[in-house]
């Protein structure tokens, strides 16, 4: 993470209230780990309680910016061999705790790939592992900006993912103000907006594309003025289900998957329309042995082409005939 999303991590969290309940009970056998921060300016001392969970016990925020249907064995398999290999996960996950009565206790802020990695481990034959867990007491706003700034310069996590957390967040916590919103986030309005373009890409395009983690940034600048020309954007959105109905017949094994390039070409194609067939040439001879001469259109002009070793009598007879059919077409 760079230094300038530390800085944005720490303003996220600071003044959060760090304390866990005093007496909560110990389920499960989970253990506390108390982790001390210095606190430079105030040189008091911050205590924070992490908590090793069942990830049973623990939700996705609805508002996670990552699609956890869309995490596998494959996409974690980096951070599995890492937990296996260390025997533990790491880092720990940031949570809220939920009301009693929503069938978990817990809410995950960030975190989702750590719940899904010791969730597959504990599903395949290493039960001993659980959930490492911070539990924070933040707004929807907090949690918001704490899980864009730890997913930020991730590659793992997809523009269009990012994307279509920073459209819903834009109404939901900034009352629709993208200069408001880029300002708490520290980045500039035009990058914040190339973002929010991406999310606003119409369904039948993104069904074009086989995954939406194929859906890149550059891909709705190029689509956009397209998209907003009512002459091109029909032949777009014609495009866009047809592709998207066989990347539907891929999925069921019939043919293979389109990439993310090939559909943008195809769209791109689609606005273009069809290309012109070029006029056919002609060709005039004063007899069947000369060359002749060629008769090309170029809009409303007339190109006519002929050899430099065409005789004068050959060049003649065929301009004669050209002469002749451009009469008779004028009757």
């Amino acid at each position: 993470m760079s230094k300038r999303h530390d800085a944005i991590f720490e303003d996220v969290l600071k003044g959060l209230n760090n304390e866990s309940a005093p007496g909560e009970d110990d389920r499960g056998g989970t253990r506390f780990l108390r982790r001390s921060n210095a606190l430079a300016e105030a040189g008091e001392r911050e205590e924070k309680v992490l908590r090793w969970v069942d990830p049973a016990l623990c939700v996705m925020w609805d508002r996670h910016n990552r699609a956890y249907e869309l995490l596998n064995e494959d996409n974690c398999r980096d951070l599995i061999d890492s937990i296996k290999s260390q025997g533990q996960q790491e880092f720990p996950a940031i949570v809220r705790k939920l009301r009693k009565g929503r069938g978990a206790e817990y809410e995950v802020i960030c975190g989702a790939r750590r719940h899904f990695a010791v969730t597959w481990l504990r599903a395949n034959n290493y039960p001993q592992f659980r959930y490492l867990v911070e539990v924070r007491d933040l707004s929807d706003e907090e949690a918001f900006r704490l899980a864009d700034v730890e997913n930020r310069d991730r590659e793992d996590i997809s523009d269009f993912e990012r994307a279509r957390d920073y459209a819903a967040a834009l109404d939901q916590y900034y009352g629709g103000r993208q200069k408001a919103m880029a300002e708490r986030l520290e980045v500039s309005e035009g990058w914040l907006s190339r973002y929010l373009n991406l999310a606003r890409l119409p369904d039948q395009v993104v069904a074009a594309y086989q995954s939406i983690r194929d859906i890149k940034e550059l891909h709705a600048r190029v689509l956009k003025p397209l998209l907003a020309n009512p002459k091109t954007s029909p032949s777009i959105l014609a495009a866009a289900r047809d592709l998207a109905e066989k990347q539907a017949a891929a999925r069921e094994g019939q043919g293979a998957p389109i990439e993310a390039s090939a559909v943008l070409s195809s769209l791109r194609s689609a606005a273009s329309g069809p290309r012109r067939a070029r006029p056919p040439e002609q060709v005039f001879r004063g007899d069947a042995d000369s060359a002749g001469v060629t008769l090309r259109k170029r809009g409303s002009k007339v190109l006519l082409e002929f050899s430099e070793k065409l005789s004068d009598a050959s060049l003649r007879a065929a301009l004669e005939a050209y002469l002749a059919n451009r009469s008779a077409g004028r009757k």
